[in-house]
């Protein structure tokens, strides 16, 4: 699921997809203690260009699969990757299934929304009793990629282009605050968090998987010189807050934070 902002372009899926191997782990990770449970129904927030949707499809493959976005590039790829799933183009913070479901997944979209404590427990209006609340966000706002592109659109030539591109992101909550937001409709919450290690070839790799996600708010705002340029100072910062090994490559540090919740059996389902 990506912010709906005004500009011409689109998300890249295959500039996504460079990095496919590296993005599936957390939601493996994030599902695992789910995978002997009986699963009928799945929504699939953020859906992207389709790589979790067919994960879930393995994963549950007797399950109803909706996949959502607001991307009509990801959104195509995502119907040519998994056919059998139903697709539709919306925000997640505002929509709705027809009926509640047992299994509702959010894998890396809930930091570009806002508003948390109430997106969390309208989230949990979509499920069955007893059904469950998959979380998976990247908590990245504090690393050196998220600082040092802040930096750079605030410099005095970047200052009235890309004001709001630096408010895109939604700061991560504590680990409290998802077990208060999330108590009055759940039995069962789990909340941990998980760096992970990436091994990359190099700052340029760096730079190609931020400006498959984190960097979009951005680049969507520049025109092709303004981005050019843009990205060259990027470049130049990134190479200085990531040393490169004697064999050039780089290691990249990524914090996510993972959310389980399992609807209240007797909590009233919401109105459809």
């Amino acid at each position: 699921m990506r912010p709906n902002t005004s500009s011409t372009t689109d998300w890249q899926p295959d500039l996504y997809l460079r990095f496919e191997r590296q993005r599936a782990r957390p939601l493996h990770d994030l599902l695992s203690p789910l995978h002997d449970h009986s699963v009928g129904s799945v929504i699939d927030l953020g859906c992207g260009p389709g790589n979790s949707t067919e994960y879930l499809h393995k994963l549950y493959p007797g399950a109803e699969l909706t996949g959502v976005d607001t991307s009509d590039a990801m959104l195509e790829q995502a119907r040519r990757r998994v056919p059998s799933a139903s697709f539709l183009q919306a925000d997640a913070g505002t929509w709705m299934p027809e009926a509640p479901v047992d299994l509702v997944v959010a894998n890396a979209v809930l930091h570009w929304l806002p508003d948390h404590q109430s997106l969390l427990p309208q989230l949990m209006g979509h499920l069955k009793p007893d059904g469950w609340l998959a979380i998976q966000m990247p908590d990245t706002l504090n690393e050196p990629t998220h600082r040092l592109m802040r930096e750079v659109a605030n410099r005095p030539y970047w200052a009235d282009t890309l004001q709001e591109a630096s408010g895109a992101r939604t700061p991560i909550g504590s680990f409290a605050d998802y077990h208060d937001w999330l108590g009055d409709t759940a039995d069962t919450i789990e909340v941990w968090q998980t760096t992970y290690v990436h091994h990359l070839s190099g700052p340029d790799a760096i730079v190609d998987w931020m400006r498959g996600a984190g960097l979009t708010p951005y680049l969507k705002r520049l025109n092709v010189e303004q981005m050019t340029r843009f990205l060259d100072g990027y470049k130049a910062a990134i190479e200085m807050a990531y040393p490169m090994r004697a064999d050039g490559s780089v290691l990249l540090e990524f914090p996510r934070v993972f959310i389980l919740a399992q609807r209240r059996a007797t909590q009233p389902a919401q109105s459809f």
